[in-house]
């Protein structure tokens, strides 16, 4: 086994330190990123139907107080038509 010289055990554990120092930062945003929603430009929506595929028909749509009443989605941001419609739509099972 070859023995480390005090000039190359710092320089290697310094590295470690740093990694150490920079990993909570780098954790933190990709949750912060895990947790937003979509922008409504960014997926697309609009609040008209693509045929039988709507917001209402969609898993991730949360329904508002009424039935015709704007509602919210899980997965993007802001109000959400029943009889909008998105790219990420994905059909209730």
């Amino acid at each position: 086994m070859q023995k480390l010289t005090r000039r190359e055990w710092f320089k290697s554990s310094g590295k470690v330190v740093i990694a150490a120092a920079v990993a909570p930062a780098v954790l933190a945003n990709v949750a912060e990123a895990a947790t937003s929603k979509a922008t409504q430009a960014s997926v697309q929506y609009v609040t008209h139907p693509n045929g039988k595929e709507m917001c209402s028909n969609c898993k991730f749509f949360i329904p508002g107080a009424e039935p015709k009443a704007d509602g919210a989605c899980k997965v993007v941001a802001g109000k959400i038509s029943p009889h909008g419609y998105c790219t990420i739509y994905m059909p209730k099972k």
